[in-house]
């Protein structure tokens, strides 16, 4: 298990797609065992931040460590989960395959299938509460199913560092709990766990820290500045409407659609 002070170190990172920035001078510093939730507005920057820290795409300019190193090179330590919308569910193939693919990067000489491999599959599936399912394809399952499925193929990995892209938009309240669950148990067992989202109350409430950004980091610390009016302001460059009870609404924000599911980036 990684033990340095840091997992992410992130120094003027700049990136994005054509000629248009994404991100722009993030600077983030992450420690193990931290359970970190990135907010902000569609178009924002979340997903690039994400696929930046998992090698995914090639920043413009700054710095990035992961694990200690530059990125890559401990690639087999962690592990992404991608958005929903990203994944071909008419593909045949079972559950119990989809979560063997967390294995290919340990597996033995020809890329074969040991028993280890097996039994981390099924503690995997146990974990999620998915070990009935484990035979059916995985267009069968519903939406909430399918991404126990793919958080299963990340902790099979065995990874110290989980990078999660809306791992709970679009899902019940009991799949969200569910979810949140096994990523706190994860946190709990010292691996790091980063996952974007534009649920703001569960990231209030379920997260240990949050990062708000919006191209750049407006914000880094414990949950509860998911609640701040003037953090909120600056993420979101909208007008904030108080609700009964202490919440906000936001109004006017040309970025964010208050719907359910996130733009890719």
């Amino acid at each position: 298990m990684h033990t340095s002070a840091t997992v992410i170190e992130i120094s003027n990172l700049t990136a994005g797609y054509g000629s248009r920035a994404a991100i722009s001078d993030v600077s983030l510093s992450l420690t193990p065992g931290s359970l970190t939730a990135i907010f902000g507005p569609n178009g924002g920057g979340k997903s690039t931040l994400l696929k930046c820290i998992a090698g995914l795409m090639e920043p413009w300019r700054g710095n990035l460590l992961v694990l200690g190193s530059p990125v890559g090179v401990h690639a087999k330590r962690v592990a992404y989960v991608p958005q929903a919308e990203q994944v071909d569910w008419s593909f045949p193939i079972s559950v119990a395959e989809v979560v063997m693919m967390g294995r290919t990067p340990t597996l033995g000489p020809l890329g074969r299938v040991r028993a280890a491999d097996h039994r981390a599959v099924a503690d995997a599936l146990e974990r999620v509460d998915l070990t009935s399912v484990a035979e059916r394809q995985i267009g069968e399952l519903s939406g909430g199913q399918r991404r126990r499925v793919f958080i299963a193929r990340a902790i099979a990995a065995d990874p110290d560092l989980y990078l999660l892209d809306e791992p709970v938009t679009g899902v019940d309240p009991t799949t969200q709990e569910k979810i949140m669950n096994i990523l706190d148990a994860e946190a709990a067992r010292g691996r790091t766990v980063v996952a974007t989202t534009h649920d703001l109350a569960c990231a209030a409430q379920r997260f240990h820290d949050v990062v708000a950004l919006a191209e750049h980091v407006v914000a880094h610390g414990p949950a509860h500045l998911v609640l701040d009016r003037s953090v909120l302001e600056k993420t979101y460059g909208g007008h904030l409407v108080p609700l009964a009870g202490g919440g906000v609404v936001l109004l006017d924000d040309p970025h964010h659609d208050h719907g359910r599911h996130e733009g890719h980036e």
